[in-house]
């Protein structure tokens, strides 16, 4: 891996997590009424949650859902283009979006990515039990190996 490098440049990136509470999907454009519809029901919880710091996500007066769409369009050309890995959090028995995982790069030089990851506010039972199972899917099967869990 080179220093520039997100990922080294044979990595592929694993099977998304899947548990018993959740499931994990690549983000896209196909996920954009039900994306728009959680996050805009919880922006209050959204931006209480641990690495949510500079309080400019999500945007209080919200985003209509053809900016939702473009900002989807983006994370999955990051995702195809390695820059970035974004994830739609699904409930497994209905396939409804309960919350989104964002793998980075970090800003600081201590880390290598930087890991931020929301519930919606009627799924919050689900926020640490979220954020532990995507820590250790880190650990496990991606590379790397100084992670900003955004204080968590």
């Amino acid at each position: 891996m080179t220093s520039a490098a997100f990922v080294p440049d044979d990595f592929e990136p694993p099977a998304p997590l899947v548990t018993d509470s959740f499931h994990l999907e690549p983000l896209g454009p196909q996920h954009n009424e039900a994306d728009h519809a959680a996050w805009t029901s919880s922006i209050d919880h959204i931006r209480a949650t641990p690495g949510y710091p500079d309080g400019d996500w999500p945007p209080l007066e919200g985003m209509s859902l053809e900016a939702n769409h473009d900002d989807l369009v983006r994370h999955a050309a990051d995702f195809t283009n390695r820059v970035g890995f974004t994830y739609t959090v699904l409930e497994p028995a209905a396939g409804d979006v309960i919350g989104c995982v964002y793998l980075y790069p970090a800003s600081a030089a201590d880390y290598d990515v930087t890991v931020q990851s929301w519930v919606r506010a009627d799924r919050a039972e689900l926020d640490d039990r979220l954020a532990d199972a995507v820590a250790t899917w880190l650990a496990a099967e991606w590379p790397w190996h100084r992670v900003d869990h955004g204080g968590r």
